[in-house]
């Protein structure tokens, strides 16, 4: 039975219509970029393999990019927005343009200073990130030297993701998410083109990053000048927005960026297991991240700007529905995402990267850290949606705690699993992290009555439920043994695993069909339906 509230009906449908659209929007992006980033692992899990080479370049690529994710798309992204959207509900254009100009002459000062300190500091840095690399070490010393290649791309792409924060507020969402298909590419071309004709051909992917960095913060410039918002920068710390800006950040870096400060925290335990134990955790943790990366920070991306109007115009309600909205939709779909991967780690990584220097045995090995990377996914994806909820209401301090909170969780994870289970040990920590992460973000946001759950969760999670074990029986019948896969030529391989990927979606969504979830569900906030 399906009983439908008509209070405010027509206006909270078209709202989630509108969310639904716009998430659309930048699912079917990033799937773009996602699918071009399979394509850089492949090549480059064929031309590099996992070893002393693959392992130097992915602490010096991991470096500037977990900065990224920290400082630019972390704390900056969740502190910015919100400012940004507040003066886009209540401040004139004029006042609109003076605050960009001010934020991007602040951070671009700021960011120059953080690069030039990055390359100096090189050797120290990766001593600091990677201390099982041996000082002097053919690992060591190729990382730095790479690092000093890699470390301007934090400031490119910082100055991307402030670009991309103002195109996601005036809902441009499609730009921002394309953007990344540019490092994929750029890595690609330099993989397979500049590389031969180095001395060290892997030294080519790093001038791969900093050529995509170029890229990518041009490519978003004619669309900031169409809606007459291009930065005019000027340095000016005592602007109003830019202090707010600021205040809010600095709680914000644990709070919003906790999964990726884990993962870094994972490379450095990573740096004294065996060679070949960095590699492996960075090709799972890059499947992992296709869900989450897809959708996950696609939702999360949609909802901020809508939470932080919601919360301007004081519509409690309309806030907690969004919220509603975000998490049904994340449920849907991690954790038959985290069912596929837990099951089929292994024909996933032998049929995308079994090529060339990567053989079975780095399969084998990358496969046990997928599989414990799976148990994440659903919390992963539920932080991102469940973080927006505070930073919108621009509070940083709860988020903090929790992060800080689940940070010495994740290393104490770490000492406990490291010694029995190795790399896989790693992965597993930083998914128990994230699942205590998540239990805190939901507590605090139900204590501070942020967020009331609607009618109708109970049956929802009876009937996910119900499809996820139908999906999961089907998939553990029908998965050959990891040997098997192994053995087969890359034509097998593609051949089955599409095979049981199609089957897979088709097996979910009768099952779904069959507990009695319908498409319709997606378009209507909970507290419009009461599935029963």
């Amino acid at each position: 039975m399906l009983v439908c509230d008509t209070f405010n009906f027509p206006r909270i449908s078209l709202m989630s219509k509108s969310l639904f659209k716009s998430t659309s929007t930048v699912v079917s992006m990033t799937m773009i970029s996602r699918v071009f980033g399979f394509i850089r692992d492949m090549v480059t899990a064929h031309l590099f393999g996992a070893g002393v080479l693959s392992d130097a370049f992915l602490v010096a690529f991991r470096i500037p990019n977990f900065m990224r994710r920290l400082f630019a798309e972390g704390s900056f992204s969740q502190a910015f927005v919100p400012v940004l959207s507040e003066y886009q509900k209540q401040k004139s254009p004029a006042e609109i343009q003076a605050f960009i100009n001010a934020m991007a002459g602040t951070l671009g000062a700021v960011l120059l200073i953080v690069t030039f300190f990055g390359i100096l500091l090189a050797p120290v840095i990766i001593r600091i990130f990677a201390p099982g690399f041996e000082v002097d070490g053919p690992r060591y010393d190729l990382a730095v030297m790479m690092l000093r290649i890699t470390f301007p791309y934090l400031m490119l792409i910082s100055l991307t993701a402030f670009a991309g924060a103002i195109l996601n507020t005036y809902s441009r969402f499609w730009v921002a998410a394309f953007t990344p298909v540019f490092l994929n590419i750029s890595m690609i071309a330099c993989a397979l083109f500049l590389a031969p004709h180095l001395q060290i051909p892997i030294v080519a992917l790093a001038w791969g990053v900093l050529i995509a960095g170029v890229v990518q913060l041009f490519f978003q410039w004619p669309f900031l000048k169409n809606l007459g918002l291009l930065p005019r920068p000027i340095i000016n710390f005592r602007d109003a927005g830019v202090t707010r800006v600021l205040k809010l950040m600095v709680p914000a870096l644990f709070g919003v960026s906790v999964g990726q400060v884990n993962l870094l925290l994972d490379t450095l335990f990573a740096s004294f297991l065996m060679i070949g134990s960095v590699s492996w955790l960075y090709f799972s943790d890059r499947l992992m991240e296709f869900p989450l990366g897809v959708f996950g920070v696609a939702i999360s991306t949609v909802i901020l700007p809508h939470l932080s109007r919601h919360h301007a115009s004081q519509s409690v309600e309309e806030f907690s529905l969004t919220l509603d909205w975000a998490l049904r939709c994340v449920m849907l779909v991690g954790f038959p995402a985290a069912v596929v991967f837990a099951l089929m780690s292994g024909p996933l990584l032998s049929t995308l990267l079994q090529y060339g220097h990567f053989n079975g045995q780095s399969v084998i090995m990358a496969s046990k850290s997928l599989t414990a990377f799976a148990v994440g996914i659903v919390p992963f994806m539920l932080i991102k949606v469940l973080a927006a909820g505070f930073y919108a209401k621009q509070d940083m301090g709860t988020p903090v705690r929790i992060g800080i909170l689940a940070m010495i969780a994740n290393m104490v994870f770490n000492l406990i699993l490291i010694w029995p289970l190795k790399h896989a040990g790693i992965a597993l920590a930083t998914s128990l992290a994230a699942v205590l992460n998540t239990g805190f973000l939901y507590y605090f946001l139900q204590k501070q009555k942020i967020y009331q759950p609607r009618d109708g969760w109970k049956n929802f999670g009876f009937r996910l439920l119900f499809a996820n074990v139908v999906l999961g029986i089907w998939l553990w019948v029908g998965t050959a043994d990891i040997q098997v896969w192994i053995t087969q030529d890359a034509g097998w391989r593609a051949m089955h695993l599409a095979g049981m990927l199609v089957s897979a979606v088709i097996v979910y969504f009768i099952a779904l069909g069959i507990a009695g979830v319908r498409p319709r569900h997606l378009l209507m906030p909970q507290s419009q339906l009461v599935i029963s």
